[in-house]
């Protein structure tokens, strides 16, 4: 999938903001969770996304899904990482 059809396909399902996100290698963040749902496609390098003790490991060309509020720590591979992410609010209940 290219950068293009991402974007398109982020659209459609509703991502309002989307960015390019960029780490350096080292890059460390701990548990935390966001506000939105998040998706994005890795453009370079690679992440790593822990989930209740589960690491998650996306290289360049896979995509990555979180839900609202799911616990999480990251970290970017020894190259760093580039991707391009979408932010989906969740409505109020």
């Amino acid at each position: 999938m290219n950068i293009q059809e991402f974007e398109t396909q982020l659209k459609s399902q509703g991502y309002q903001v989307i960015a390019s996100v960029e780490q350096p290698a080292g890059y460390a963040m701990s548990e935390h969770a966001h506000a939105f749902d998040a998706c994005a496609l890795i453009t370079h390098g690679d992440f790593t996304i822990m989930v209740d003790g589960h690491p998650r490991h996306y290289a360049a060309g896979d995509v990555f899904r979180l839900p609202a509020g799911t616990l999480h720590s990251e970290s970017a591979g020894p190259q760093g990482v580039k991707y391009l992410a979408g932010r989906r609010s969740k409505e109020p209940s």
